[in-house]
């Protein structure tokens, strides 16, 4: 199964960023926008795990999460992965506020994987953010990147980390689906 640990906005901040981009997904039909329903902030990726890995990383994320703290949050801003946005694949919205806090949070889960034999994806570092939208093709979104870096979240309190487990699209599924397997509360 593929598993990623995530903190999930709520749904406040959530309606505040469904309101700001609606007038922006009906102008851009090559972009694919995430569904509300998978929207988060990926910390670690642990890719394709076996039910073996899994009940050892369990109690090495609950002991991993228990040593960070609730931590202060909002979303801001715009980019693109890769580069400037002229060859983009991935439109995105940042994360502001304790973001030391949210880099050691997702070292730590990183970490615990790493303790299951789980090697970290060197292509992969920590870049704090949320997905908004993908295109299977390179697309020039710079133009979007400037009216869409205007927003700006309220804050919220990160509260717990989730374990997701992503299910890709098959004959069980018509598209992705997220489900959260288990979560953990920041002291």
């Amino acid at each position: 199964m593929r598993l990623f640990a995530a903190l999930v906005p709520p749904p406040d901040v959530l309606d505040e960023l469904d309101e700001f981009l609606a007038p922006h997904r009906t102008d851009a039909p090559e972009l694919r926008w995430i569904g509300r329903e998978l929207l988060h902030v990926t910390l670690t990726f642990f890719g394709d795990v076996d039910d073996r890995t899994l009940d050892r990383l369990l109690p090495r994320l609950e002991r991993a999460v228990g040593r960070h703290g609730r931590m202060m949050l909002s979303l801001a801003g715009a980019g693109a992965f890769p580069g400037n946005g002229a060859h983009a694949r991935v439109l995105w919205t940042g994360l502001y506020g304790d973001r030391r806090a949210l880099a050691r949070l997702a070292a730590s889960t990183t970490a615990a994987g790493r303790r299951v034999g789980m090697p970290p994806d060197k292509h992969r570092a920590f870049r704090p953010h949320l997905t908004l939208a993908r295109s299977r093709q390179p697309v020039d979104v710079r133009q979007r990147l400037e009216s869409l870096s205007a927003f700006a979240s309220s804050a919220w309190t990160a509260t717990s980390v989730h374990l997701m487990r992503s299910h890709l699209p098959s004959k069980d599924h018509a598209q992705v689906e997220y489900e959260s397997l288990k979560s953990w509360s920041l002291r």
